[in-house]
């Protein structure tokens, strides 16, 4: 059985632009909209301060147990939960956190900004 996965949500997100201190960021408005989603089994979703991708959309990152880290941008707060959900889903059903190019959302497939490998453990 696979360990827990995370869902890594940017709530500072701004998507490249100014908002008003008075609205809801966009990153924020992701997280939540996503937390009133069910989570695919087996997937946590938490909210983060800061991803560091600040010019390119909303950004999120899978990680869990000892599966490759992917970090993705260009979310849509308003039409990309579902999909963002789809692949997490996909995601925590791998032993090693590489989803077949043929099975990734689309949107990952073109997103993706980094892909970092799990820790080796001796």
């Amino acid at each position: 059985m696979n360990e827990m996965t995370e869902m890594l949500v940017c709530i500072k997100c701004r998507r490249g632009r100014e908002v008003p201190e008075t609205e809801t960021r966009p990153g924020q408005y992701l997280f939540d909209r996503l937390s009133t989603m069910d989570a695919p089994e087996g997937v946590r979703i938490r909210p983060v301060e800061c991803l560091q991708n600040c010019d390119f959309g909303c950004t999120v990152a899978l990680r869990g147990g000892n599966r490759w880290t992917y970090v993705f941008a260009n979310v849509d707060e308003m039409s990309h939960p579902e999909m963002i959900l789809d692949g997490a889903a996909r995601y925590h059903a791998t032993a090693d956190g590489l989803i077949p190019w043929r099975e990734r959302p689309e949107h990952f497939k073109r997103n993706c900004v980094a892909r970092i490998p799990p820790m080796e453990t001796e």
